[in-house]
């Protein structure tokens, strides 16, 4: 019975905690694990020391059952013999064999019920590992996967106690506002560029008017 109240803390207890204390989440699982198997080992062998004990019993109820009916025998012969003082005798005989065999019985019976007991326990036992042994890669990896979200988050608690990422704000505005004067720049100095165009294409046209007016005013009267 102890060992199967041991068994049903283990199933009971709250396997996330466990978890959540434990640094090596499969080892973890596997601590489990051979902790039913040594459960079913106990209660394996106490079935089979049940199983021999059922046994002994039944021979031993077997042995009585013939002694019994020997002493009848006797107890009728010596009364046919007139033989009271010895029937009585053997009377005696066969009322403790009676006796003990109903004792016998009795445990045997007992015996029985916790067999029967023992082997449903074995039956849940063997039930919750087979269940546990399918869900083991996947508790093993929910266990892996809390503990690298545990790290991250670790991770990030760190970085945002600084002043790294208002650092990086801060440089990336600054690169910006460069891009931005490069941009300005490069603009000004396109227009100063066209601008001296648009100056020469200026005086080019008035060199030209200049000169056609020059032409006219050479031209002899008619």
């Amino acid at each position: 019975m102890g060992n199967a109240r041991r068994f049903k803390d283990i199933v009971n207890a709250n396997f996330n905690a466990m978890l959540d204390k434990a640094e090596d989440p499969e080892k973890m699982v596997n601590l489990m694990m051979r902790e039913m198997d040594d459960n079913l080992v106990t209660l394996k062998k106490s079935c089979s020391d049940k199983v021999a004990e059922r046994v002994m019993l039944t021979r031993e109820i077997e042995v009585l059952t013939e002694k019994i009916a020997q002493w009848k025998e006797r107890a009728e012969l010596a009364v046919a013999k007139g033989k009271d003082e010895l029937a009585k005798e053997a009377i005696q005989a066969r009322q403790r064999c009676e006796d003990d065999k109903a004792f016998r019985e009795k445990d045997y019976e007992h015996i029985g019920r916790i067999l029967e007991e023992t082997k449903g326990q074995i039956a849940i036992v063997e039930k919750k590992l087979e269940e546990v042994q399918q869900k083991y890669r996947l508790l093993i990896q929910r266990g892996i996967h809390a503990a690298e979200k545990k790290r991250v988050g670790q991770v990030m608690d760190r970085v945002s106690g600084t002043d790294v990422l208002t650092r990086f704000d801060q440089l990336e505005n600054r690169i910006e506002r460069m891009e931005a004067e490069a941009e300005i720049s490069g603009k000004a100095k396109t227009g100063s560029f066209d601008r001296e165009f648009v100056d020469l294409e200026q005086e080019a046209r008035v060199d030209e008017e200049l000169a056609a007016l020059k032409k006219a005013a050479a031209k002899p009267a008619k």
